[in-house]
């Protein structure tokens, strides 16, 4: 993440796409009204630059800062893991580790675990789709079951959890008690993904980072909260590394 606080004046047309190692990638703004300078970073799956702007920004300005920091945007962009979509015989992240993919069409379509080896069967058109819904639901299930053990540690009731596609956060807790938790963390590690649902359960009781949300959340999770931030510091973006 780089910021700015005041850009040089633009004259003439900037675009709105960048050219990162070959690829054409569109510059999204979004402008905040309490940000106080530019933010430049690229989405988590290289899919775009994002620029957050404050009120006084102009657009053009915004796009000049992107175009002038194209080199730092392709060191980013070139560290990103290649994107590959699963296929019959390749690998996929599930839980920490990796399931080998075995299709066959005779399969049943609904995947099934057997050790090491994920089992599916269906035609192979669609079979990414019917991948992702089973991971999708796999880390509803999982996640719902790690909200159920921190509520009942922090004496809570357990409160609706819905799942999030979300490119920036892992998770979040709204003021309404809904906890909402990114389907990718299926493929962290368990304690990871648990350490995230945790963050979000303390937030039902404290919805800041005081030093007494930090004691409930050191209370109810049993493992140590900065190895799971350290590994998805170092590991998080490959997560995105497959699926669209």
């Amino acid at each position: 993440m780089i910021d700015w606080l005041r850009g040089a004046s633009v004259k003439r047309p900037l675009d709105p796409d960048i050219d990162l190692g070959g690829k054409r990638v569109p510059i999204v703004l979004k402008r905040m009204r309490n940000a106080r300078r530019l933010t430049l970073r690229l989405a988590p799956d290289g899919s775009e630059v994002r620029i957050t702007l404050p009120a006084w920004a102009e657009g053009r300005e915004a796009l000049a800062f992107a175009h002038a920091r194209k080199g730092w945007l392709a060191e980013q962009f070139a560290k990103m893991p290649q994107r590959a979509a699963p296929e019959p015989g390749g690998d996929l992240l599930y839980r920490g580790g990796t399931l080998r993919l075995a299709w066959e069409a005779r399969n049943p379509r609904r995947p099934v675990v057997d050790g090491d080896v994920l089992k599916i069967g269906g035609p192979e058109t669609g079979l990414e789709l019917r991948i992702r819904r089973w991971l999708e639901a796999e880390a509803l299930r999982l996640a719902d079951g790690d909200m159920r053990d921190y509520c009942a540690a922090a004496g809570l009731d357990p409160v609706p959890l819905g799942l999030t596609r979300a490119q920036r956060r892992w998770g979040s807790c709204s003021d309404k008690s809904r906890i909402r938790i990114n389907w990718r963390l299926v493929q962290a590690p368990d304690f990871v993904r648990r350490s995230v649902v945790a963050h979000e359960v303390a937030h039902l009781v404290h919805f800041d980072h005081s030093p007494a949300f930090h004691a409930l959340l050191g209370r109810i999770f049993e493992g140590e909260i900065a190895a799971a931030d350290r590994w998805l510091k170092e590991h998080g973006r490959g997560l995105y590394a497959s699926f669209g």
